[in-house]
């Protein structure tokens, strides 16, 4: 199991960043078009970025057990799901 603790650092990082960049060109988008759709989809994949934070985290530097974190991202990816399922409906 030790070996695969940086290996979940590593893609949790890697989620960081690019879930920060899609967040980042949503709102911009968002700030260009003054969609409301746009925004929404930003808070979706905010929300699962968000989660994958701290999932990693309370694993990580609080020793959460890993079915309980699994448990926590899963229901934050739901819930971003959701979001931006939401953010494809809504029209202006």
């Amino acid at each position: 199991m030790k070996e695969v603790v940086p290996a979940i650092a590593i893609v949790k990082f890697v989620i960081l960043i690019l879930g920060g960049g899609i967040t980042y060109i949503a709102f911009k988008a968002y700030r260009r078009t003054g969609e409301n759709s746009l925004r929404v989809l930003g808070i979706g994949f905010g929300v699962l970025t968000l989660g994958a934070l701290l999932t990693g985290v309370a694993n990580q530097f609080f020793s959460v057990s890993l079915a309980y974190v699994v448990l926590i991202n899963s229901m934050f990816v739901a819930f971003a799901l959701a979001i931006i399922m939401y953010s494809l409906y809504i029209q202006k």
